[in-house]
């Protein structure tokens, strides 16, 4: 996987599948599958982590998994839900 996904700490996960953006006052909706990965990224879980976890539960091809990952992370890049790596 090439996604490094790193949500921001301030990032508001509601089990409604809402995100909330306290810096940008933006939020956001998402499905149970999409909730299920923010709040796995918000745990502090890797993308390897993920990975493993996901594909045990959902019996889905790992390489399917990957890609979808990498499609999710940058949609939470372009609402600036992660973390920028420059900005360390």
């Amino acid at each position: 996987m090439k996604a490094k996904a790193k949500l921001k700490k301030n990032i508001v996960v509601s089990d409604k599948g809402f995100i909330f953006n306290p810096e940008t006052g933006d939020s956001f909706s998402f499905n149970q599958t999409g909730i299920g990965l923010i709040t796995l990224l918000k745990s502090g879980k890797t993308p390897a982590e993920i990975k493993k976890i996901v594909v045990k539960k959902y019996d889905v091809e790992p390489a399917a998994f990957e890609n979808d990952f990498d499609d999710f992370v940058a949609q939470l890049q372009v609402f600036n839900l992660l973390i920028d790596e420059n900005d360390k």
